[in-house]
């Protein structure tokens, strides 16, 4: 196109009203009765190996160099991403859009694992990574890229006023992976543009589920209680069932009782035995069942014990610091074995949810907000190389599902897109707190603000428990969990026995009733502008909270 018919073409798209990110769009294509917006192909592909950015020649489905090939193919609602690189390590494929968007435009993402108190729509920044899923925002309509639950490969997407990117990281460990002969189908691209009179949470509501085929979703809410922020790992049988007894009298709904989660504070030298405080967890489990709540247990399956093996534990990755544990490498046969048999344990011992932790970071030796330039320490890999880092982590997921049986599991510190369809509930957020409200209202607010449109969608969302506690004021955690109850979200509490008093446990009562039953999901209505939303919709009505 001549350069100018090119920018009259430009000019009547910005006083029209239209984004220029629509001419991202090429077709609309209706097959099995649904509507797919598809993407364009990439105007630019490249291969990163051995720390090294390779441009691959070609163009549209096909594109190489040398060995590698990368395909590029429209499914019935997605492109789909296949690799194939015999004999050469890949650590990154990266696609490249060359379009416009809006300057006035804004941006959300989504994050690797728990979100960190820091999700907001922010202005232009193509070095900003955007995990799994990208949401642009122009004033008028929302686009939307993100590839599918489940993928190999760890994507994420940046974008600037002029450019749009997809990088699919391969790495196997902190190396790049070995693929051998085999193609690797890395990922599948969903896009979609919000429809007309569609305000932005219901776009990004709509494209999650386009994102998750098969969501895993429990049967009915899930709502309780967890000892964690009165108790701190100080924790023991009696707290546990002297808690239980006090928070069971609150449940008013017999047809869905709430659960008592115990967390960290329970186990021995193994995640297989209890300590003495606890003694038989048989027992335990049964107590709180008398009791009339669901018995549920927290865990650390891939920490290593004194008496392992070093061949079969991930190596000591150089610049971790901060911890001086030895976690197991899930891709040894031996290791998976185990943790099946740690899993299906708690479910032989009576309980009905499983609450298993510390994973990704066990793994990368990082948490998510410290993967900013790269997921783990680079020049380390698992015993086995020739799976991405995706996929390693996928078959551990699967591995717990299928040991844990109908028992729920709550997945905390777990990567989000690889556990959506797995598990049952995601802790969407880093800690809140029973010392500290600052600390709740950063990471409990934070989170249901922007990732509650992963609520049935991916997992049931768990923003995490109201800390209530002496040390945070009352009136605070009072609007915490009418959100958490009003929200559809789970309800979990830690309640201290010191701040439960009368006005505390009547609110409770109510708030346990509401949790037992289907809720609409929340909707924050300052999202765009306020990263720790104080006004939402909840049940048809508008609730202004004073945080």
């Amino acid at each position: 196109m001549p350069y100018f018919r090119f920018m009259q073409r430009r000019r009547f798209l910005q006083l029209s009203g239209f984004s220029a990110a629509a001419l991202f769009f090429n077709r609309v294509s209706a097959r099995s009765g649904v509507a797919y917006q598809a993407l364009h192909f990439p105007s630019a592909v490249a291969v990163q190996s051995e720390g090294q950015w390779m441009e691959l020649s070609g163009s549209k489905e096909h594109w190489t160099y040398n060995q590698v090939a990368v395909d590029l193919r429209h499914e019935e609602s997605s492109m789909s991403v296949r690799v194939h690189a015999p004999g050469l390590s890949i650590e990154a494929v990266r696609l490249s859009w060359n379009q416009a968007f809006a300057n006035t435009a804004r941006y959300l993402g989504d994050h690797w694992e728990r979100s960190y108190g820091d999700l907001a729509w922010e202005g232009a920044d193509l070095a900003r990574k955007a995990p799994w899923y990208l949401l642009v925002y122009d004033g008028k309509q929302t686009h939307a890229f993100g590839v599918k639950t489940g993928a190999k490969s760890i994507c994420y997407w940046q974008a600037g006023p002029q450019q749009l990117e997809l990088v699919l990281d391969m790495h196997s460990g902190g190396s790049g992976v070995l693929l051998g002969d085999r193609v690797l189908y890395a990922a599948e691209i969903v896009t979609t543009q919000s429809e007309p009179g569609e305000i932005p949470f219901q776009t990004d509501t709509r494209f999650c589920r386009m994102l998750c085929d098969q969501p895993r979703l429990p049967a009915k809410p899930v709502y309780g209680i967890n000892d964690w922020y009165f108790a701190y790992g100080n924790n023991s049988k009696n707290l546990i069932l002297e808690s239980t007894r006090a928070m069971a009298e609150l449940a008013t709904d017999n047809d869905n009782r709430p659960f008592s989660v115990i967390d960290d504070g329970w186990e021995g030298e193994t995640f297989l035995r209890s300590n003495s405080k606890f003694g038989d967890m048989s027992v335990v489990a049964a107590d709180i069942k008398k009791i009339g709540m669901r018995p549920g247990i927290w865990t650390r399956v891939l920490l290593a014990n004194s008496k392992d093996n070093p061949l079969a534990l991930i190596p000591v990755r150089s610049g971790e610091g901060g911890s001086h544990d030895r976690y197991v490498d899930p891709t040894i046969p031996e290791n998976l074995q185990r943790v099946s048999k740690i899993v299906s344990g708690y479910r032989n011992w009576g309980f009905e949810l499983v609450k298993h932790d510390y994973s990704t970071y066990d793994l990368f030796g990082r948490w998510g907000m410290n993967m900013k330039e790269e997921m783990t320490t680079p020049g380390w890999h698992f015993h086995d190389r020739s799976r991405t880092n995706a996929e390693i982590v996928f078959d551990l997921y699967k591995t717990i599902r299928e040991a844990a049986g109908p028992m729920y599991l709550i997945g905390c510190n777990t990567i989000s897109h690889l556990s959506a369809g797995i598990f049952e509930l995601n802790r969407i957020g880093d800690d809140t707190s029973g010392k500290e409200w600052a600390r709740t209202l950063k990471m409990g607010v934070n989170t249901m603000g922007f990732r509650l449109p992963q609520h049935n969608t991916f997992y049931a969302v768990d923003g995490d428990c109201v800390g209530l506690t002496t040390l945070v004021p009352w009136d605070k955690n009072r609007q915490w969990m009418q959100l958490l109850a009003e929200s559809g979200a789970p309800l979990f509490i830690s309640a201290q026995k010191e701040a439960t008093g009368e006005e505390q446990r009547s609110f409770i009562k109510h708030c346990f009733t509401l949790a037992a039953k289907v809720q609409p999901t929340g909707e924050p209505l300052d999202w765009l502008t306020n990263p720790r939303p104080a006004k939402w919709r909840l049940n048809g009505r508008v609730v202004d909270f004073a945080w």
